[in-house]
């Protein structure tokens, strides 16, 4: 059976984990844990019926079933209890449910006492003085606050439960209880708490008695020893269970063999539960450590070597370097232990423990070596003499999930050229065989200490698992190991240092004396005066300058500082409510305002961090808070912070949960006046990607993901394939990258001009990629794909790298390519008639320099500056600049010259010549509406239509194409219609271009050119097309997928314009360009998440010969830019193949079209409802700025919902759309979780209520007949709906929404108010 919540996501306001039930007693016990009681003989545990139960998280839902659970005994044991309240504060709530899924006991356990005993931050003391041999500390400690059951099955239930509390938290040894004297537990919880006994003369508040339960009774600690040959037979069906390749490799026997072939480097053991064998591990002395260090980050473990006088662990100092000796650290202070024996008994072979953590502004810091010396005396800890080599950074994932601007990319050859070289001995054992039956997994680390002892002068256990291995619970108390950005070692490498295995991990309030440890432990930090400066703010006034309140807290172990976080009041907490969806993981009214935390720095060594979320756990109850936010700001290329107060590296971002950014309400704010939202809610500041962590995850498990996921472009498709992923908040993927030509999009403002050049999707914006902060998630690969190795698993980048994958994603989508002149000479007076034209071939030429197809905005921002440098220059700037352009301007004048027979002609003068744009896409208007607000003259630009392949125009709209070129002709601009590009230069050398010929229907002609836009067509890029053929992949003008978007490769898929559907399908028109880009990134990660996701329900791909039917996706297709006449233009519309509008206008079950407006004057507005009365499209195309956001809203949803729209526009009450949609009754629609309202709706009218049939079912037998009616069925809905409960429920509903979404909504008023 595996422990709650194992592999998967469980909060109960999120979704639910399913678990098996289990059941069985064991009787071993725990020395280390048993604590003395009243009846020390009383130690067996009730051995359960055979009544099969299942545990799971408690859910939201479960609330009324434990409303009905709960009875006189539950008050008089617990008190009176806000469940809700109670629920949301737990560390863990469990739920029993019975083989017909019917809820028959709750628990909720919490990390502080129930009652009001003591402070939640001070009961270790209350216990220590008050109780005899008392153990319990914040790590191996929880405390019951509700327990409810059915009668029938109390004590199996609560025998369930507890065994199940103690498997899913293996560091958790006590579960203690706080009853009233004078009441009595019960008979079901009596057979599993028994009472603590007091000290005599203790102060103690006798009105409450301390009941504890020990692990023992439910799930002891496993006996490990070494494995013998007869240990075979147990331990065959359990390696059978997980994995049989072994067998079919080795033999049937393998396993006796293996054991039978133990010398003094190998040793196989084994743990056993009754005399029985569960589990097995073979560990071995002798590691490759040259390999781990060729492939592997391990300088901040000193290479998994010990120190040795000839070690290299800087790079060669260069002549100009001073400064910056290296630095020997030594402490003669003896430390006196008052731990546990066990903690002692590891002391006395660990030595110092100090190792340096990584920061989160740097991609490379000094890091200490981690040294460890044997002592004689078992009671002191002596610490050694450390030297700081400068080393890379510990865990360059924990870097780059800080650092939105540090990835992978980033590792230049400069930075990983030096690698440290290690002389020492190898100081560490590695795990060759591990396997242990699911039951008892959570026990796996109960070897940790055995096998450490098999090799006292070792202090580094490592493993290695494949990349496609699930993550199993043994590994998860390890650290993972960071590879080079080189290394294909198809393996993950986890490390485990023994001072891992010390249970006395104390977190505190940090103290005026803990300033020097803070100091050694970061001295090496390049933020570390931030955090020493917070450190003393703290110690000094307990304040920041500003007054904003401020914690800090130490980690301690053996009275040595290991970590140091610190933590503010969360002065932003209405921002982060309004816009960001914390309320996906708490109900937001049961946190007071100071119970939220801000982190700002968390630093801890590497070997503790799997107590990294305990660490955080008691930070939040020391600092009475229940969440925790952790900013991350995008960091520009220059390396500066945003944020004035640089945060620290927090290792435990692996611990927290990203929260997705919510859309905002473009509001009217001249309408609203008084009414607008507060400017907490409304004001604009630099945005950021939010953490998140609060109480119920402190004990969530979280599945890391080791596959390599490579996705290969970043479009639209791909970015919004990696959001989702990314987002997955119980799921952490370690190796996603990203391979594209300009790295990671996002790096520029929104506002600039450069990103006008080409129409605008609406998908992502800069916001939107500060928002997510990919960078701190994926790896980033700047280069063009230009193979693909499918045998060998790896992608082949420009720059010669290789980039392995266990599955691959292309989404590289299409670009515009070179133009290929058609040969023509103008000189014969061709016409497009007489000239072979081929549309589908490319040009293999030399691509001149002053020619542009503009494909992204890194394209775009290239051709800007160029047009900057070349283009827009005043005469007089001509003359200044004339030296750094001369060679430009010398070859150009020589062509001119050649071709023209100017030779008077200065070179400069070619500059205020003409651009070309040539294509018939939207593209071309954008363009020349950037080339006007360049400054250069309509004159100088000529636009150049080809002969068009499609009767549906770009703009598809006559009165808006009026408009345009109406504007088009005032700025002067020169438009050529049916034009064919024939030569360029006059088929001479065509760099640079200084003519272009082009033939037409009638008459050639040609222009002098200065610069050439080209968008003619959009094609897979040449480079993409020969790597996915010389793949061997199906390629049909596209690359061929299937409706599960997977190629004729299993491990390949591909999504977006770079791919077509299968001939099978007879659907050759539709194609992923039909669709919203980011529903289809949306869905292609959905497909992949079933691989990985174990919440999900397995899905069964249908027989071959089923699957015959393309997808079609119904999110909205959008389009958008400025356009010449600086008019601002936005398409929303249903995805489709495009058809001429006219032609759609006619036909019969068209619907209707409501305009307002005139498209010259800038202020037109066009909505189309179909004939189902639904908003089908939305055209704008005004002078001022659209909000766009707010329409997107409008697609989909009933024109009656928008206030009746079609009736008052008939009877002409609307006018003017753009004013009609800013009206105060409009903005619910535009909110983010509208659509949650309408589905709330949908379920009260389509469910039974009260005994009445529901509002679906009566249509049904009206539809159907089965109802006779003597009105009309609409006339008898209305009057059903009002006489019935349903209108009540409705009308309730709508006001809990206006309520509680009242900081965006302040424009309503509702019952209560006025």
């Amino acid at each position: 059976m595996a422990p709650l919540g194992k592999g998967g996501w469980s909060l109960w306001r999120m979704r639910e984990s399913h678990m098996r039930g289990w059941a069985g007693a064991w009787k071993a016990e725990d020395p280390e844990y048993t604590m003395s009681s009243k009846s020390p003989t009383t130690t067996s545990s009730t051995p359960p019926s055979s009544v099969t139960f299942s545990a799971r998280r408690t859910e939201s839902h479960d609330i009324p079933d434990i409303f009905h659970h709960m009875n006189y005994n539950t008050e008089r044991l617990f008190g009176r209890i806000n469940i809700i309240y109670l629920l949301e504060k737990a560390n863990l709530a469990v739920t029993l449910v019975n083989q017909k899924n019917a809820p028959v006991a709750h628990a909720a356990f919490l990390d502080y006492p129930n009652w009001d005993i003591v402070d939640q931050a001070a009961w270790e003391a209350h216990l220590e003085h008050n109780y005899v041999q008392n153990k319990c500390m914040p790590l191996n400690t929880l405390f019951m606050h509700l327990f409810v059951t059915t009668d029938e099955y109390a004590v199996d239930c609560c025998h369930e439960i507890m065994t199940t509390v103690f498997k899913t938290v293996p560091e958790l040894h006590f579960i203690l209880l706080f009853v009233p004297c004078q009441e009595d537990l019960g008979i079901n919880l009596a057979t599993a708490f028994l009472p603590m006994k007091s000290i005599l003369g203790s102060t103690l508040d006798f009105d409450y008695s301390l009941y504890v339960s020990h692990r023992n009774q439910y799930c002891p600690q496993l006996y490990v020893r070494c494995a013998r040959v007869e240990d075979h037979d147990d331990l065959t069906p359990i390696f059978a269970h997980h994995n049989d390749t072994l067998r079919q490799i080795y033999g049937d026997y393998f396993l006796a063999e293996l054991i039978e072939a133990q010398d003094e480097e190998n040793v196989a053991v084994v743990c056993e539960d009754d005399g029985t064998a569960v589990g097995f591990m073979s560990v071995c002395s002798k590691v490759n450590i040259q390999l781990l260090h060729d492939c592997f980050d391990l300088g901040p473990f000193h290479g998994l070597c010990k120190p040795h006088p000839d070690d290299i662990l800087k790079p060669p100092r260069k002549p100009s370097d001073t400064g910056d000796e290296i630095v020997s650290v030594t402490s003669q202070k003896e430390v006196a232990t008052d731990t546990q024996d066990a903690d002692v008994e590891q002391a006395s072979r660990v030595g110092s423990i100090r190792s340096q953590i990584s920061n989160a502004s740097t991609n490379v810091s000094k890091n200490r070596s981690i040294q460890s010396k044997t002592s004689e005396r078992g009671r002191t800890l002596p610490s050694s003499s450390l030297e700081l080599p400068e080393t890379i950074n510990l865990d360059r994932s924990r870097s780059k999930d800080l650092n939105a601007a540090e990835t992978l990319s980033s590792l230049t050859p400069e930075t990983e050229s030096f690698r440290p070289l290690y002389r020492g001995a190898v100081n560490a054992f590695c795990i060759q065989l591990f396997c242990i039956d699911e039951k008892h997994e959570t026990r796996s680390l109960d070897f940790m200490n055995f096998v450490f002892n098999l090799f006292p002068d070792k202090d580094f256990c490592i493993i290695s698992v494949p990349h496609m291995a699930p993550e199993f619970y043994l590994i998860q108390n390890f650290v993972r190991i960071i590879p080079f950005s080189n290394c294909t070692l198809d393996q993950e490498l986890y490390v485990f240092h023994r001072s891992g295995l010390l249970k006395s991990f104390l977190v505190r309030a940090a103290r005026s004396s803990d300033v020097s440890g803070v100091e050694l432990l970061i001295q090496t930090l390049k933020l570390n005066k931030n955090i020493l400066d917070d450190l003393n703010s703290y110690i000094l006034a307990r304040r920041d300058p500003d007054g904003t309140p401020i914690q800090a807290f130490v980690a301690e172990v053996l009275h040595q500082i290991v970590g140091i976080s610190v933590i503010r009041n969360e002065m932003d907490i209405e921002y982060i409510r309004s816009h960001y969806n914390i309320e996906d993981f708490i109900y937001f009214s049961h946190h007071q305002q100071e119970e939220h935390g801000h982190l700002y720095h968390f630093a801890l060594n590497p070997i503790f961090h799997h107590y990294a979320k305990h660490f955080m756990k008691e930070i939040l109850r020391l600092a009475h808070k229940s969440c925790l936010y952790y900013p991350i700001y995008p960091q520009p290329e220059d390396g500066k912070f945003q944020n004035p107060c640089a945060h620290s590296l927090t290792s435990a971002l692996h611990y927290m949960v990203p929260v997705r950014p919510r859309r905002q309400i473009v509001y009217p704010l001249e309408k609203l006046g008084i009414n607008a939202p507060s400017k907490e809610v409304s004001k604009d500041q630099a945005k950021y990607a939010l953490n998140h962590f609060n109480r119920k995850l402190s004990l969530e498990p979280k599945v890391s993901i080791n596959a390599r996921i490579v996705v290969v472009g970043a479009s639209n498709v791909g970015i919004s394939f990696l959001e989702t992923l990314v987002f997955c908040p119980h799921l952490k993927f370690n190796n996603l990258t990203l391979i594209s030509t300009h790295g990671l999009p996002g790096k520029e403002a929104s506002n600039s001009l450069h990103k006008r050049f080409l129409v605008n999707s609406h998908c992502f914006n800069e916001n939107d990629y500060a928002l997510m902060s990919l960078g701190s998630w994926i790896n980033v690969v700047v280069g063009k794909m230009t193979g693909i190795d499918r045998s060998a698993k790896h992608v082949v980048v420009s720059n010669g790298r290789k980039v392995p994958y266990d599955h691959l994603v292309l989404c590289t989508g299409q670009q515009y390519q070179v133009a290929c002149p058609t040969g023509a000479d103008i000189k014969k007076l061709f016409t497009n008639r007489e000239v072979s034209e081929n549309s589908n071939q490319r040009y293999t030429g030399i691509v001149p320099s002053n020619l542009f197809a503009i494909s992204d905005d890194e394209d775009a921002f290239i051709a800007m500056k160029w047009l900057k440098e070349k283009v827009i220059c005043s005469t007089d700037e001509r003359e200044r600049e004339r030296p750094a352009a001369l060679p430009f301007m010398d070859k150009m004048s020589s062509i001119l010259q050649t071709l023209a027979g100017s030779s008077a002609r200065h070179p400069s003068a070619a500059f205020a010549g003409n651009v070309i744009v040539y294509g018939n896409t939207i593209d071309i208007y954008t363009t020349i509406a950037v080339l006007l607000s360049l400054g250069i003259s309509g004159s100088h630009i000529h636009l150049v239509h080809p002969p068009s392949c499609s009767n549906v125009t770009s703009l598809n709209n006559n009165t808006i194409e009026n408009a345009v070129q109406r504007a088009l002709s005032r700025a002067g601009v020169t438009v050529y219609r049916d034009s064919l590009l024939a030569q360029w230069n006059d088929g001479n050398h065509p760099d640079p271009i200084a003519f272009a010929s082009f033939t037409t229907n009638t008459k050639p002609f040609k222009l002098q050119c200065s610069a050439f836009f080209t968008f003619a067509q959009k094609r897979v890029d040449y480079e993409t097309f020969k790597a996915v053929n010389d793949a061997c992949l199906v390629y049909d003008g596209r690359l061929v997928i299937d409706t599960n978007f997977h190629t004729n490769d299993a491990t390949i898929r591909a999504a977006g314009s770079l791919t077509k559907f299968s001939n099978i399908y007879y659907a050759n028109e539709w194609t992923h360009s039909n669709f919203s880009s980011k529903e289809i990134g949306f869905q292609l990660a959905a497909t992949m998440l079933n691989l990985f996701d174990p919440t999900l329900e397995p899905v069964f791909e249908p027989p071959e010969d089923m699957d015959r039917l393309v997808p079609i996706y119904k999110g909205c297709k959008i389009r958008g830019g400025v356009l010449p006449g600086k008019y601002n233009y936005v398409h929303i519309f249903k995805p489709g193949i495009p058809s001429r509008l006219d032609v759609q206008e006619s036909q019969p079950n068209y619907g209707m079209a409501i305009t307002t407006g005139d498209a010259i004057k800038g202020n037109y507005f066009r909505i189309h409802v179909n004939q189902y009365s639904m908003i089908e499209t939305i055209t704008c195309f005004s002078k001022e700025p659209i909000p766009v956001s707010n329409y997107i809203c409008l697609f989909g949803q009933h024109e009656r919902l928008l206030n009746n729209l079609c009736s008052r526009w008939r009877e002409g009450l609307v006018t003017d759309l753009y004013s009609y949609l800013k009206d105060p009754w409009a903005l619910p629609i535009y909110h983010d979780r509208f659509i949650d309202l309408k589905k709330e709706l949908r379920q009260i009218l389509v469910s039974v209520q009260e005994d009445v049939p529901s509002m679906q079912e009566l249509v049904r037998q009206i539809v159907e007949g089965e109802l006779a009616l003597i009105e009309r069925p609409k006339t008898y809905l209305k009057r059903f709906y009002k006489q019935n409960v349903y209108k009540r429920l409705v009308e309730k509903s709508i006001l809990n929404y206006l309520n509680y979404n009242y900081y965006h909504l302040p424009m309503y008023a509702w019952p209560g108010i006025v």
